[in-house]
């Protein structure tokens, strides 16, 4: 039976929530969705029946491997989505978050492993997030904060955190985009804001944009 919009993005919520042991609360998932709990047990318990969850009362729901999957694959959808739309039709990354919201709940699997061709197969989407593949397995990344930096440090720009097109602007402005080298020249001590070197310029990032930014050495 097919899943139904409302599931995919219970889905997606479970995805994104989930933590290392494949845990997530109910509280998280009614704040993360704003949906009233008692909507959100309902869901949970159709969940169990589906065996996505283990669900038991005042207890995190336990996100099974098929869970893991089922969230892998719409996530998945809406990543292909993002690249396609930037590198097929010249969206500007910090366009493409909405306009995949509506086409990741698409059905025709045969659509997107045809996009996923088109695009070669890529394993990133253009926010530097790794793209499921067709069993939902995902790329494991070293990732961390560029706020955990140290001054002196080169870094690689590699992934954000949030691909809010006003965030994603704010970076466009700076000229901050992906595999971009940055080196950390100067933080503040009174509210940690970032003075990097990109290239010959120099450029101001606040606290809350170096806890956004994910980055490799």
């Amino acid at each position: 039976m097919r899943t139904t919009l409302t599931e995919e993005n219970y889905l997606k919520a479970l995805f994104h929530l989930v933590d290392n042991e494949g845990k997530v609360t109910i509280n998280e998932l009614s704040k993360f969705l704003n949906v009233k709990m008692p909507s959100v047990n309902n869901m949970m318990k159709k969940f169990a029946d589906k065996k996505w969850v283990v669900y038991e009362t005042y207890k995190p729901l336990l996100v099974t491997e098929n869970g893991k999957r089922e969230a892998a694959l719409v996530v998945r959808k809406h990543r292909l989505t993002e690249m396609f739309l930037v590198k097929k039709m010249n969206f500007g990354w910090e366009n493409v978050h909405e306009i995949a919201e509506q086409l990741e709940h698409v059905h025709s699997q045969i659509f997107f492993d045809k996009m996923d061709e088109i695009l070669d197969h890529p394993k990133f989407d253009p926010h530097g997030e790794p793209i499921p593949d067709k069993d939902g397995n995902i790329i494991a990344q070293d990732l961390q904060k560029l706020s955990a930096c140290k001054v002196g440090e080169t870094v690689i720009f590699a992934s954000v955190t949030l691909s809010d097109d006003g965030f994603l602007s704010y970076l466009n402005e700076r000229k901050l985009l992906l595999n971009t080298k940055i080196k950390i020249v100067k933080i503040e001590d009174f509210d940690k804001s970032m003075t990097i070197e990109i290239g010959n310029s120099k450029e101001i990032l606040s606290r809350k944009a170096t806890e956004i930014i994910l980055v490799k050495k």
